[in-house]
């Protein structure tokens, strides 16, 4: 860190408002970290509210989707480019502008009537986290000019971010079953509030003296192209075909984001530098990231939504029931930098996914939410795995860059994660919507429409089956069990060959550098 100060104090720039004093110092920190630790428990908080909110907005399985996964994939398009606009317009505002959004499109989200109105309320909340999570680092570059102060904020502040969506669930299901769905958007108000108070006393202003150019067409081409391609994947697992919008939509996107990376080449100051790509363990340990923390989110969603719906959880149960998941992800990544001296982060990196692919591949023999103590022990590996591979990831990607480029690689480490959390539950997401379709038998018994709610969502089975007698209520319901059951399956065996697959790269490819004379 200390070989970063130089050209960290000169992308920071040097115009704090005033001298900053080690009380404020920790003022401003606690100020951060809060912010980080909201915007990670947005990331996973409404994981255990959604049956009850699919019971009042009825959302298809890929709107269901959408609303998951929609504010992690906003986060991530958004995060370089409102670093860049910060730079220019000043840090602190911001900063105080993304908490006035998100306190804002956090009650529009509890209050929604309607699957578009929760979908977009989430979007917004993504714009906001955005805004938050991009000048923060900012400025405590500003606040901390000691290197070895900086370390420790920094350390502390990412650490904020990895908590919040360990514990979402767990906040999710004490907030839902008291008070409903909505109230876990609620509860973010009065926080900002203080937020915004306290922030706007404490946090100096600065700028970047020489901001790099903020260039719209790279924003419109990235985000578009990405959405196109979610939007195609999404359509093609609910549909189980291909049709020419799916087709249209996937091959749109794609050109759009092949425009953006050919852009980010030709511009003199790129929105994102994609010539850090060019080094094999730098792209390595991107993908390992956005691997493994895809495959962890999507683990702590699609674990919560089996517990509830085919084991019959309540939201409270099934946020303490993942506690030992977060927990042992917790030890896991404290433990990680003694694994790394050991063994280096190669070979930590390559035995975590392994044993993070391993814990998945037994996950789906397991088969049955009714047997929770057989699912402790696969939960306590994965976690633990997951653990090492967040910390050692993320610090492999800013060891394969150069000091002088560390925050570049900075931003490109906080994009890998939350577009692997996005990309996660999209891509495994689809692949549990196309399996329980799959799976559910004929059901002759029952009308057109009947049926087409029974294979919308697991929640629309169950409310079909209120409509019909016990018995074939019975059967309906454990037909839609089953076919879950078979597409969780499916959901661990993906991930566990994903991880898999990424444990051979980070062996073959994430040797260490040599370094010159």
């Amino acid at each position: 860190m200390a070989k970063s100060e130089a050209p960290a104090r000169a992308e920071a720039g040097t115009e704090a408002e005033s001298p900053v004093t080690p009380g404020r110092r920790r003022a401003v920190l606690a100020v951060l970290c809060t912010s980080l630790l909201l915007c990670g428990i947005d990331l996973t908080v409404l994981h255990v509210a959604v049956p009850s909110m699919s019971r009042d907005l009825h959302p298809s399985g890929v709107q269901l989707l959408w609303i998951v996964d929609v504010y992690s994939l906003t986060l991530a398009a958004l995060l370089v480019t409102c670093g860049t606009l910060g730079d220019r317009i000043g840090r602190k505002r911001m900063v105080l502008g993304g908490f006035a959004v998100f306190g804002l499109a956090s009650a529009a989200a509890a209050f929604s009537a309607s699957t578009p109105q929760l979908i977009a309320a989430r979007i917004a909340l993504g714009v906001g986290a955005a805004m938050i999570m991009a000048s923060t680092v900012a400025v405590i570059r500003v606040v901390f000019t000691d290197a070895r102060e900086r370390a420790v904020a920094i350390g502390i502040w990412t650490a904020a971010h990895s908590v919040g969506a360990t514990i979402g669930p767990l906040v999710g299901g004490l907030v839902t079953e008291r008070w409903g769905w909505g109230a876990v958007f609620l509860v973010n108000v009065p926080i900002v509030l203080v937020i915004l108070a306290v922030g706007a006393r404490v946090i100096p202003e600065s700028r970047n003296p020489a901001p790099r150019r903020w260039d719209l067409a790279s924003v419109a081409l990235s985000v578009t192209g990405l959405g196109g391609v979610v939007y195609a994947l999404k359509q093609a697992g609910e549909r189980l075909s291909v049709d020419w919008a799916v087709v249209v939509a996937a091959l749109g996107g794609a050109l759009l984001l092949h425009a953006f990376v050919r852009r980010q080449r030709r511009l003199a100051e790129p929105l994102l530098d994609f010539s850090l790509f060019a080094d094999r363990r730098f792209s390595t340990a991107t993908v390992c990231v956005i691997s493994c923390f895809g495959s962890y989110v999507a683990l702590l969603f699609f674990l919560t939504q089996w517990l509830q719906q085919t084991g019959g959880y309540s939201p409270l149960r099934a946020g303490l029931a993942l506690m030992p998941l977060a927990g042992a992800n917790a030890v896991g990544a404290t433990t990680a930098p003694w694994l790394s001296a050991r063994w280096g982060n190669r070979w930590s990196l390559t035995g975590a996914l392994t044993v993070f692919a391993g814990a998945l591949a037994v996950l789906t023999l397991v088969g049955e939410t009714a047997q929770y103590g057989t699912l402790i022990g696969p939960m306590l590996v994965a976690g633990y795995g997951a653990g090492i591979v967040m910390t050692l990831g993320a610090d492999s990607i800013m060891s394969a860059a150069r000091p002088e480029r560390s925050g570049e690689a900075a931003a490109i480490q906080e994009t890998s994660f939350e577009l692997g959390a996005g990309l996660g539950v999209a891509v495994l997401g689809t692949v549990l919507t196309a399996t329980y379709r799959v799976a559910l038998p004929a059901f002759p018994g029952l009308s057109p429409e009947q049926r087409t709610s029974v294979e919308q969502s697991f929640s629309g089975a169950a409310e079909t089956g209120d409509g019909l007698g016990a018995s074939a209520a019975r059967g309906v319901l454990g037909a839609a069990r089953r076919a879950y059951d078979e597409g969780f399956t499916a959901v661990s065996a993906v991930a566990a060959a994903c991880l898999a697959v990424t444990a051979v790269l980070v062996a073959l490819v994430l040797r260490p550098r040599r370094e010159g004379p």
